[in-house]
């Protein structure tokens, strides 16, 4: 069985996914410096109340994305 990918916005809170590349690539090296590698586990810890934007735990730390920057991040579902 296939691993399930779909992109970082997609998880509901509490659920994690390792990520596996961007669809962005003139924000691939800005992800990556803010601990978003390849093969890093990420934890949806919360959405702002209107949904934008959201916080994830990552590298040991809680990181705030906007929810276009979560959508160029593809994961692969844990």
């Amino acid at each position: 069985m296939s691993p399930t990918i779909c992109t970082l916005d997609k998880l509901k809170p509490g659920e994690s996914g390792e990520i596996v590349s961007f669809n962005d690539e003139e924000n691939a090296l800005k992800f990556m410096e803010m601990g978003c590698t390849p093969g890093e586990i990420v934890l949806m810890d919360s959405y702002a109340p209107l949904g934008d934007p959201l916080a994830i735990i990552v590298s040991g730390y809680k990181l705030s994305l906007r929810r276009s920057e979560a959508s160029s991040i593809n994961i692969s579902l844990i």
